[in-house]
């Protein structure tokens, strides 16, 4: 295969143009999920509008992971060691396309915390293709790939999987705000120190001020409701982090599967809220020449302060193989997190109860 028809292959294949729903696999119990998981069957629509109920396709259950939500050893007091923790314990919904050669296992996790965690994993059998080498002392020139097994080349690749986010922080009017962070020069002679951080925050207005390219500058990346204030008179809102997996496209602007999926060498975007604007590459991603994705919308350069919007995240992988992926790939994961920022007026895992009785001190003085 042609490495730039194997890039289209995963890119479109990926993005779940083709829809979710038809390659949605079932679950095994014990294995896909946990003994303590429920599963749901679903009804989706076949290709001729016919209603198919595929079973088991969903599983919702408790994650207890092993770690602590918070917690705090304080040493201060005299004579006195105190460790509060608080177990972590989430909300997790899972489903897995087999796209292809391809599982993709998609996890929903809500926190106690507030936060909602998107993860992606990659598994299952590589894309490869034949060639006369035996060992990779015999290889000459660019093979596109890495030499897995006797004549079984695992030709280079990506994936991005794009997230459509219709978030309403506390309402459907948001914006959104790059909390940048800057470093501020001391150079009047105040204080020793020489230099120091602040923040200094950017609400986008347009469409073309939220395109974002993760890692290029430091910055925390928000979607807040500015009508909306807690009791300190902070913005409510939900910030945006990368757990990983934030690959954008090298493939160069006039190549024609770039051209297709113009939008993935930024890894962020936001567009004004339209409900035909709902796959990243456009409703037939086969037959695109770019004017119908998710770089075109953008480029129409809408209004998007204080308005129904909508946030786009593309998880995307560099995929080099290597001989542990072959035969059957490990689990190769990303993602991201929407994390509360000032949601709420204080930390809301304050009252979980401990799992053990803590004897506090007495701090009261007598009279």
């Amino acid at each position: 295969m042609d490495p730039s028809e194997e890039w289209y292959y995963k890119t479109f294949f990926d993005a779940g143009e083709f829809g979710f729903g038809l390659s949605a696999a079932p679950l095994e119990p014990m294995t896909d999920c946990p003994a303590n998981a429920a599963f749901i069957d679903a009804y989706i629509t076949d290709r001729d509008g016919s209603p198919i109920k595929q079973s088991n396709v969903l599983c919702v259950f408790e994650r207890y992971s092993g770690d602590a939500s918070w917690r705090h050893t304080e040493f201060g007091i005299p004579g006195q060691v105190i460790t509060e923790v608080r177990p972590e314990v989430s909300l997790v919904v899972r489903m897995v396309s087999a796209i292809g050669n391809y599982d993709y296992v998609i996890d929903w996790e809500f926190k106690t915390s507030g936060s909602i965690k998107l993860g992606v994993s990659l598994t299952g059998i590589l894309e490869m293709k034949g060639t006369q080498y035996t060992h990779a002392d015999q290889i000459s020139g660019d093979q596109h790939g890495t030499l897995l097994a006797a004549n079984t080349m695992g030709v280079y690749h990506d994936h991005f999987v794009t997230f459509h986010l219709d978030l309403d922080v506390d309402g459907p009017d948001n914006s959104f705000v790059k909390s940048k962070l800057k470093t501020v020069r001391v150079t009047d002679g105040s204080s020793p120190r020489r230099s120091y951080w602040t923040v200094t925050k950017e609400t986008a207005r347009t469409e073309a001020d939220a395109v974002v390219e993760l890692g290029a500058e430091p910055a925390e990346l928000l979607v807040v409701n500015p009508s909306k204030k807690t009791k300190m008179g902070n913005d409510v809102g939900y910030r945006l982090i990368s757990h990983g997996a934030t690959a954008a496209s090298l493939l160069s602007d006039d190549d024609y599967p770039q051209i297709r999926a113009s939008y993935s060498k930024k890894q962020v975007r936001v567009t004004a809220y339209n409900k035909s604007e709902k796959w990243a590459a456009g409703l037939y991603t086969d037959e695109s020449r770019g004017d119908d994705n998710l770089a075109a919308w953008t480029a129409r350069n809408r209004a998007i302060e204080n308005t129904d919007i909508v946030l786009w995240y593309t998880v995307g992988l560099h995929h080099v193989p290597y001989q542990e992926d072959f035969p059957v790939m490990p689990l190769l994961s990303g993602g991201f997190e929407l994390r509360p920022a000032n949601f709420f007026e204080s930390n809301p895992l304050i009252k979980t109860p401990a799992n053990r009785q803590v004897h506090l001190p007495n701090c009261s003085r007598n009279s």
